[in-house]
């Protein structure tokens, strides 16, 4: 159930790999300087998408280009987030505008190193009534609004319907117990008892999604701007996957069954060759599908909710990717319009398309430029859910998830229960300031 997360969307190529990163931001810098021929506002735009991504945004750039006279957006790609941070540290900014995931906006907002976008969306009467209110959660912080969406991510429950066929399950699964009994029934093991088939796993390993699953069991991750990393729901969220499918089959057995998966990105995907019957994974999936394996026989409903709590139906966990200005930029109020038009309902529209992903407008999650992709109006439906939520951003966002993260290698293992592990999360997290 783990497997790619927000970034397989991102391709956050040289992530960490500072020296090329910088050295790009350094070009972007040389090459563009405060204004061009004609009075025009050279707008320095350094992105984190590449291939297919990068080239719809740079189609996005030019019908920009073209729809005014005042500004020239020159757009390039660097994948390097750690190097967008640094450049956003110094005195003279190496670009005016960039984008990142909501996730960054407690921790940058509380460094200083983005601009607050509160005067110009009221000087303009910017209206944020169309955002759909799971994105905004990311984009504030402290009561003020630093980034704004445009693509967002969420995930559902995909199922193999030739493979639930054969087991006898009649339907997908709607509650937690009706899940439990379809991995069990899905799962299948040789005469020596190795795994051949697996009811429900991640795609590239054996843990889980145990920060959705927490929201699915009507768990919160923070409350009041505190990690809630002992919430019940969280604590049972875990327990459900360990329940199901770690104890029932041995993590050293899930280990060794999913060591022969194939390339997440390909047609060898686990899911696509029939090796697991279920997989929670992102709206993009419905084009991969498309893709690497057009003849698989496939459905995909909500991630199911506890026996007798039909109020958490379709919940999920929605992650948007966005745009800021940092502290530093050179023309921030030629950013500002850039930013309007980037998240206008033409533009985001045709990204959203290109890249698979959910338009962040309200008013698009109908249009039916979307109905093309097979399956893909449920991600549209989650998305307008009164319970689609996302993890606020707070400072402590990324040490928080850091710690969560060897929380969850533990549960996976069995080397501690969620309960314990969780444990010594909350009390590091006292820590956090």
């Amino acid at each position: 159930m783990s497997g790619p997360n927000q970034l397989s969307r991102r391709r956050f190529v040289g992530m960490g790999i500072a020296a090329a990163g910088l050295s790009g931001l350094a070009a972007c810098s040389k090459d563009s300087s405060s204004s061009s021929s004609g009075g025009k506002v050279t707008l320095r735009f350094s992105y984190l998408w590449t291939g297919q991504e990068a080239k719809a945004l740079e189609s996005v750039i030019k019908k920009f280009n073209q729809s005014q006279s005042k500004i020239v957006v020159k757009g390039v790609s660097n994948p390097d987030a750690q190097a967008q941070l640094a450049a956003m540290t110094g005195s003279k900014g190496a670009f005016d505008i960039s984008d990142n995931f909501g996730s960054s906006t407690g921790a940058w907002a509380a460094k200083g190193v983005i601009k607050s976008l509160d005067d110009y969306i009221k000087k303009d009467s910017f209206d944020l009534g169309d955002f759909a209110d799971s994105t905004m959660q990311q984009c504030r912080y402290d009561g003020h609004v630093y980034q704004l969406p445009i693509a967002v991510n969420n995930s559902a429950l995909f199922y193999n319907k030739k493979l639930f066929a054969e087991a006898g399950v009649q339907k997908p699964p709607t509650t937690t117990s009706e899940w439990a009994k379809a991995i069990a029934k899905l799962t299948k093991t040789d005469s020596k008892g190795r795994l051949t088939q697996l009811g429900l796993a991640g795609a590239s390993g054996a843990g889980a999604d145990y920060r959705l699953l927490g929201v699915t069991h009507g768990g919160k991750w923070y409350d009041n701007g505190k990690p809630t990393p002992e919430d019940p729901g969280n604590i049972a969220g875990a327990n459900f996957y360990v329940d199901s499918v770690i104890k029932k089959y041995g993590i050293k057995e899930i280990e060794r069954f999913v060591s022969g998966f194939g390339d997440y990105q390909s047609p060898q995907n686990p899911f696509y060759q029939g090796k697991l019957a279920m997989v929670v994974d992102g709206e993009w999936q419905p084009s991969f599908i498309k893709d690497f394996a057009p003849d698989l026989d496939w459905g995909v409903v909500p991630v199911p909710y506890p026996d007798g709590k039909p109020e958490l139906a379709k919940t999920n966990l929605v992650a948007p990717g966005t745009f800021f200005i940092p502290s530093n930029s050179q023309h921030p109020d030629e950013a500002w319009e850039f930013m309007k038009y980037l998240v206008s309902k033409e533009a985001m529209l045709s990204f959203t398309q290109a890249l698979s992903n959910l338009p962040a407008r309200k008013s698009l999650l109908k249009d039916p430029a979307y109905h093309s992709i097979k399956n893909f109006d449920l991600f549209l439906d989650l998305l307008a859910s009164k319970n689609a939520t996302s993890i606020p951003s707070e400072p402590s966002l990324a040490q928080y998830t850091s710690d969560l993260a060897t929380a969850d290698d533990k549960i996976t293992r069995l080397a501690k229960s969620p309960a314990e592990a969780y444990a010594q999360v909350a009390k590091a997290a006292k820590s956090y300031g």
